[in-house]
């Protein structure tokens, strides 16, 4: 036994170096073929462990003597003798196991080098002929010792993968398994180790990156297709009750959901179509355990991979390379998304998010235990509800691309918008109000931009096919502004929603900036349709502008940002002929409690004072400093060394970036950059009242929504140009650029008209 612990420490630390095998390969066969027939191991330890008890609970009687006080007879010795020899037996066997796994591993990284690569694959192949051992190691997996399970499933999968890769016939005792346990029993620990296993290779598949990869998932899924989806069928068919043994159902929901996730992100990237990968979309049975009595943490589980689905953002951390942003039409895919988006609204419309209970749980640093005397905050799972909210917007998007008649889509909106409403209502605190409902978007997604921008085209998606059939051309008309009122009672108008993000992030204009070049969101996408709408809807968004400056404190969001004297130099947002319809977007004096309270999430606490130069320096950190892209033409050496290394990168992005090439019109289009002017006295007059006297002395006049948009929006194209003139930014932007450009151009036709009819 020495020996063999000897042995195989120096190899398990010569395959650790990656070292070549010197030695005659099939010396180590011996070692590396432990005695894995079945409970021998096991057996023999309990036997000794109960024979052990049995002698000193029989020496020691009712009112014996401690053992410590007993001199332990020959029996005693004999069968201590053995358990120790049992527990070296043991621990042989897990570090044969660790030895198998580590040489696997090696064979299939692709940083061993070649001949030390034959070695190892030689050793392998030998084992898998002469000792069978993946029999061996299925019998050790049904182990009651969870280390030595655990350890055998691990080098199982591995085994398994070496198989697919080598191209060699895939382990018969395995499938045999699988399909004798998925088939039998749901409940037991044998179906976790075969979905556990089948989770590993195809975690493994999808991270490799052998050229037949989908091949290989191929091998590993024809013969088990049929199996899994009867063990799918079975398990999320049933009723709760139904089980014999609820708690350890858990186990095999868990373990199924994580198989179901990676079947569905191989559908996706490798571009098979087992029913396997489908089922889910198929049959979306597993909503069924929304009700169940089962831990929170497997309900956010499924929601979060329906959320993965709908997106099409399933298996992205595995696989390499995000799934391309204009993939080929697959009909089959949309046919599976709308089979998905189509059960779970009947499931919503049957009561699902009636039935789902989200309780909060602290969070508390180092563990889960409350301190004595702290009273934790309680509220809801807010990653569940925020996955709720965007599953239920996704699918309705989703339902309304494949709709042609505007009344089912306006019965469906009504339907469904209202029992999200009805849903969020009792979890967010203070509660929405009745007079602006969009407010929920920005209010669930508040700590999540990712998903806040997702839930945003989404419903700027199911705005557009609401109103596909409206001519642009035609102003606010009766039909039109009751289709206004519809989609903001049911909390998915465009342009609440967008200016309530903006409130949410303080109106910086360099958070838009970040968001722009950012790649981790889909705000581009979702940026474009809106500025494309808002050039067609304008006077829909003025109506917008002007019932929140009416409404903003009722709200809670004070959309009126303090300004100090704007006699000094300021944007053209400020300086332009739009001056002159702010009267009407002035209110004296509003308070900012409101606005305080509602921003502390992505405001500073800190109290500034007002300078007598320029607006208070209170908007949030942007996450990168675009202010050093302007300003002079010198520069210190050390800045132009940071500059010359920042263009060098943008390059290189711009290459793995598919941009418009650069033309003359680009150019041309390119040198309308916005300027800043002074402001002469009697341009600002108008700013401070509608008579165009001065404002008081003592106070501080407010901005609107309406120029706090138009200021923000001025300052992000101004930023993209000096960014695009010093070949800083990633892509190519003279598109955004360009409707950048008509929405100041819209401005300045308002701004024009001089009165308040324009908001009317």
């Amino acid at each position: 036994m020495e020996g063999t612990q000897e042995v195989l420490d120096q190899l398990y630390k010569k395959v650790l170096l990656g070292a070549t095998l010197e030695d005659d390969i099939h010396s180590y066969i011996f070692y590396l073929n432990p005695d894995l027939s079945g409970q021998a191991g096991h057996t023999t330890s309990s036997l000794a462990q109960a024979s052990v008890n049995g002698v000193l609970d029989a020496m020691r009687g009712p009112h014996g003597p401690s053992s410590s006080e007993v001199t332990t007879p020959p029996e005693a010795q004999e069968c201590m003798k053995r358990q120790f020899h049992v527990n070296k037996a043991w621990e042989v066997k897990l570090l044969q196991l660790t030895v198998v796994h580590a040489i696997l591993s090696q064979v299939l990284s692709a940083e061993t080098e070649t001949h030390t690569k034959e070695g190892y694959r030689e050793l392998i192949e030998v084992l898998l002929q002469s000792t069978e051992i993946d029999s061996k190691l299925i019998c050790t997996l049904q182990d009651s010792d969870k280390l030595l399970s655990h350890m055998t499933a691990k080098c199982l999968a591995s085994l398994l993968y070496f198989q697919l890769r080598e191209k060699t016939t895939l382990s018969h005792p395995w499938i045999t398994f699988c399909e004798k346990h998925l088939s039998e029993s749901l409940e037991s620990a044998e179906a976790v180790h075969c979905l556990w296993i089948l989770t590993a290779v195809i975690k493994e598949i999808l991270k490799d990156t052998h050229p037949q990869r989908t091949e290989i998932l191929k091998q590993l899924l024809t013969p088990l297709d049929i199996t899994f989806e009867v063990f799918y069928n079975s398990l999320f068919s049933q009723h709760f009750g139904d089980f014999r043994n609820p708690s350890h159902i858990v186990n095999s929901l868990v373990c199924c959901l994580e198989l179901l996730e990676l079947l569905a992100a191989s559908r996706i990237h490798l571009k098979l179509h087992f029913r396997s990968q489908r089922i889910l979309f198929l049959k979306p049975c597993a909503l069924n355990i929304l009700a169940w009595p089962i831990p929170a943490f497997v309900k956010r589980k499924l929601v979060i991979l329906i959320k993965k689905c709908l997106l099409c953002k399933v298996g992205e951390d595995l696989c390499h390379g995000s799934v391309p942003f204009l993939m080929s039409p697959e009909h089959l895919l949309d046919g599976d998304m709308l089979a998905l988006a189509d059960a779970l609204l009947h499931a919503v419309h049957l009561g699902l998010w009636k039935a789902l209970s989200i309780p909060g749980k602290p969070s508390c640093f180092g563990g889960d235990e409350v301190q004595p005397g702290y009273r934790p905050r309680s509220g809801p799972d807010h990653v569940t509800l925020r996955a709720a909210s965007l599953i239920t917007v996704k699918s309705l998007e989703i339902k309304f691309q494949n709709c042609t008649s505007a009344n089912e889509m306006k019965v469906d909106l009504q339907k469904f918008m209202s029992e999200l409403l009805a849903f969020l209502k009792p979890h967010l605190q203070p509660s929405l109000q009745l007079y602006n409902p969009c407010e929920w978007l920005s209010r669930v997604f508040i700590e999540q931009d990712d998903d806040m921008l997702e839930a945003a085209k989404a419903s700027l998606s199911i705005y557009l096919h609401l109103t596909r059939d409206w001519d642009p051309c035609v102003c606010l008309t009766q039909e039109k502004e009751a289709w206004i009122h519809y989609t903001h009672g049911n909390g998915c108008n465009p342009h609440c929603i967008f200016l309530f993000f903006l409130k949410s992030i303080a109106f910086d204009s360099t958070v838009l900036l970040d968001f722009l070049i950012s790649s981790e969101t889909c705000f581009l996408e979702y940026f474009v349709k809106y500025l494309k709408l808002l050039q067609k809807d304008w006077d829909h968004f003025l109506s917008i502008c002007k019932f929140f400056a009416a409404t903003g404190p009722k709200c809670g969001v004070n959309v009126h940002d303090p300004l100090p004297s704007l006699i000094h130099t300021v944007p053209r947002a400020l300086a332009s002929p739009v001056g002159c319809i702010n009267a009407c977007l002035w209110i004296p004096q509003a308070s900012d409690a409101a606005f305080d309270s509602q921003s502390q999430a992505v405001m500073p606490k800190e109290t500034h004072t007002v300078p007598a130069h320029g607006p208070p320096s209170w908007t949030p950190q942007s996450l990168v400093d675009y202010d050093s892209s302007g300003g002079s033409d010198e520069e210190a050496p050390s800045e132009r060394l940071v500059n010359s290394k920042q263009i060098s990168l943008c390059q290189e992005l711009t290459r793995e970036v598919q941009g418009l090439p650069r033309t003359r019109k680009d150019q041309k289009e390119l040198s309308l950059e916005p300027q800043s002017r002074p402001v002469h006295p009697e341009e600002a007059s108008p700013l401070f009242s509608a008579s165009g006297n001065g404002a008081p002395s003592g106070t501080i006049q407010e901005v609107g929504p309406f120029l706090r948009t138009l200021k923000c929006l001025e300052e992000l194209h101004s930023a993209i140009y000096r960014l695009q003139e010093k070949n800083l930014f990633p892509y190519n932007p003279a598109a955004l650029l360009k409707l950048l450009k008509g929405v100041e151009a819209k401005c300045h036709n308002v701004g024009a008209l001089g009165s308040t009819a324009a908001f009317v």
